[in-house]
């Protein structure tokens, strides 16, 4: 038969082990699960983040400095910031990107997968990302930088759902491969 303080002890050795287990996997990367690491492939972890296309120039390695546009944004603003050497994205191919996105009115950046140490990938032109990505990246070449001004009819609308920003958008976006 078990004692009250035999019951305390038993109660105090649970509470202790749960605080020692959520001290151990509260610091672990909240994009990859409790525990996990970012990359389990050691070749992988080991390679130069961002990987940059043959002949690349180097700003490509360095996360871009994004500001807030100026006046108001009615329709999509491709500028190239960088001319790649490469040939030029086409709509269904699959394509890598490196990316900085902030809102268009107070340069808040709300999304980079500079954050993150990997790049996006996603089919061009099949509705996978906003209009304003499937439209503006079209025709860039591999190897560019391209600064992307977007209005919200194109990118999450005045209102969004899900915590996405609202408004007009600017991102800039490297175009680092397609296949």
């Amino acid at each position: 038969m078990l004692t009250v303080a035999g019951a305390a002890a038993v109660v105090l050795a649970l509470v202790v082990g749960l605080i020692v287990w959520i001290g151990t996997t509260s610091s672990s990367n909240p994009t990859t699960g409790a525990g996990a690491t970012p990359s389990a492939n050691p070749a992988a972890s080991s390679a130069a983040f961002p990987p940059l296309p043959e002949g690349a120039d180097p700003a490509l390695g360095k996360k871009p400095a994004v500001s807030a546009g100026t006046g108001t944004i009615t329709a999509l603003k491709t500028t190239t910031l960088i001319e790649g050497a490469g040939a030029e994205v086409q709509s269904g191919q699959t394509i890598d990107v490196n990316y900085v996105g902030v809102t268009y009115a107070d340069g808040k950046e709300f999304d980079s997968s500079w954050s993150r140490s990997e790049t996006f990938n996603f089919a061009l032109g099949t509705g996978g990302v906003i209009k304003g990505w499937d439209q503006g990246l079209l025709g860039a070449k591999v190897g560019s930088r391209v600064q992307l001004d977007i209005p919200a009819d194109l990118a999450y609308g005045e209102s969004p759902a899900g915590g996405q920003p609202a408004g007009a958008l600017r991102f800039v976006v490297d175009v680092l491969a397609a296949s």
